[in-house]
């Protein structure tokens, strides 16, 4: 237990009415009572030395890959990474590393497709190829750390825009986690990032920037099963840009570089003659410049839309993109994947509590209300509490697109929830005499991810068979949420037990409640 698991335990313990000597005489029994026999505290104490030793090795590695990843565009390239290494230790190590790279290569089967090290892979290659080699395996790391740390040398120059560059995708990735579930913030992060970079490394070229990403083809199959949706763009753009749609019958080579799965790069775009301009009232003679197009990647290196740039409204000879630009930009694609799926996530998460709600609804008619909120990183490290879902007595549900946002120091009569939050914990309170239930859905390192608030008004407690329901509801979201959690992991493809689970997209996630429900009456028949 951590210090606030503990203090909350014993709060859910004692109850609210208890006097202070009470209080004062359970404390004083559990320090007597409470022992550690030396076995138990050598363990725990080996478990918190092995703890602390695996995330400063996470951390080395990390800093490690960044070191590395120069020009911060979120992957290694595999073989370049294998042909450093092949000389570690004068190669003596070959046959460690090739056995390590096809043990890799068994584990992350995209690697042999598109040869790219994400900073997981990355660790678990330098862990494969130490397992492979006799001896200590912490020694072994340690000295293809400081082999890899001393084989890339890098400039100030250099340092100094790494730095600057990973700091701008960095905003993108804390823009997904303080918006909620809009993506409109991630966007305006991307743009701000492509545009900084450009003033600041790229000779301040006046650029377009583009999102757009693919969609089922429902409404005219014949021009191809998938589409793109510009869903973002650089404010310029937007009249022309903004929602238009792209089908593979039209001109354009973005269907090209998502079927190639690799960056297509057009320097002069009035000679290509297949490139769709968008804004038709540009003069022929002014459709000039550089166009780039690259895919974006999820997880598991599908792509699922693109990135475009392009230079036709700088009419500049020197419109060009160089290739630390160009690795920037997949850079950018890297960091807008893990914000716009770290969204999505969330919102899988919500429609499991959406479907959670509704099952429970009509079971339990003691509850008054539930509110359900995201837990989310707020200013100077201190999180901040969304309210998402309001739920009443009758079972209607309202979905705030704008979420009220609950911060710790302004909300003393709802500490409660930020207890919860801090010990992962159910958390039992009263407040003016309404009495509160809060029950935490966590993450797959136990940190709080969503709470529900269940408010039973006068009771002190559910009837029996309600808070049985109340129970298995939580038990089966809680799997839910873990299974789409887990599904995110690059180790992870879907597993899919249900027939309706297949093509269901965002009903998906509801259809997984439904599924964990079903296997436990299967389980209990």
């Amino acid at each position: 237990l951590t210090l606030p698991q503990f203090v909350q335990l014993m709060d859910n313990f004692v109850g609210e009415d208890i006097s202070l000597p009470t209080v004062k005489r359970l404390t004083a029994f559990i320090k007597k009572e409470y022992k550690q026999t030396e076995e138990e505290k050598k363990k725990q104490l080996e478990k918190v030395q092995h703890m602390s030793h695996v995330a400063q090795r996470k951390q080395l590695l990390e800093a490690l890959f960044e070191k590395w990843d120069s020009n911060a565009c979120g992957s290694l390239d595999l073989e370049e990474v294998v042909a450093v290494l092949s000389t570690f230790k004068g190669g003596m190590g070959k046959e460690a590393l090739m056995k390590a790279k096809e043990q890799l290569c068994s584990r992350y089967p995209q690697l042999s497709r598109v040869g790219k090290l994400s900073p997981r892979a990355f660790q678990t290659f330098l862990e494969l190829i130490a397992s492979n080699f006799t001896g200590n395996e912490d020694e072994t790391i340690d000295s293809l750390v400081r082999f890899l740390t001393t084989s890339v040398e890098q400039s100030h120059t250099k340092s100094l825009q790494s730095s600057a560059r990973r700091k701008w995708l960095q905003d993108i990735q804390q823009a997904a986690e303080t918006s909620g579930t809009s993506m409109e913030a991630v966007y305006k992060a991307v743009i701000k990032a492509l545009s900084q970079d450009m003033e600041a490394h790229g000779d301040n070229k006046r650029i377009s920037a583009y999102i757009a990403l693919l969609e089922e083809n429902q409404l005219s199959p014949e021009q191809g099963q998938v589409l793109l949706r510009y869903v973002a763009c650089t404010a310029e753009d937007a009249p022309y840009v903004l929602n238009q749609v792209l089908h593979r019958d039209m001109k354009g080579i973005s269907f090209a570089a998502i079927d190639q799965g690799k960056p297509i790069y057009v320097p002069r775009v009035q000679l290509h003659g297949n490139i769709h301009f968008w804004n038709s009232d540009r003069p022929v003679e002014e459709r000039k410049g550089s166009l780039l197009v690259l895919p974006l990647y999820d997880a598991h290196w599908r792509v699922f839309g693109i990135l475009g740039l392009d230079t036709l409204r700088d009419q500049s000879h020197k419109s060009i993109f160089l290739i630390h630009e160009i690795t920037f930009y997949e850079g950018v694609c890297h960091a807008f994947s893990k914000a716009y799926h770290h969204i999505c996530m969330r919102e899988n998460v919500l429609q499991v509590a959406v479907t959670a709600l509704d099952w429970l609804h009509p079971r339990t008619p003691s509850i008054h209300a539930v509110t359900t909120y995201l837990v989310a990183p707020g200013k100077d490290k201190n999180y901040a509490l969304y309210k998402v879902i309001t739920t009443d007595n009758k079972g209607q549900k309202e979905i705030h697109s704008s979420p009220v946002v609950l911060l710790r120091e302004e909300n003393l009569l709802r500490d409660y929830l930020f207890k919860c939050t801090d010990s992962s914990e159910v958390t039992l309170t009263s407040v003016y005499g309404e009495h509160h239930i809060a029950v935490p859905l966590h993450d797959l390192s136990r940190q709080t991810l969503c709470i529900f608030d269940i408010s039973i008004g006068q009771h002190k407690k559910l009837p029996p068979q309600e808070q049985k329901d109340l129970q298995k509801m939580l038990k089966m979201a809680q799997a839910a949420c873990s299974e789409i959690l887990q599904r995110s992991l690059e180790e992870r493809e879907p597993t899919q037990v249900l027939e309706a689970e297949h093509g269901a997209h965002m009903r998906h996630a509801g259809i997984l409640f439904h599924r964990f429900m079903l296997q436990e009456l299967r389980e209990c028949v």
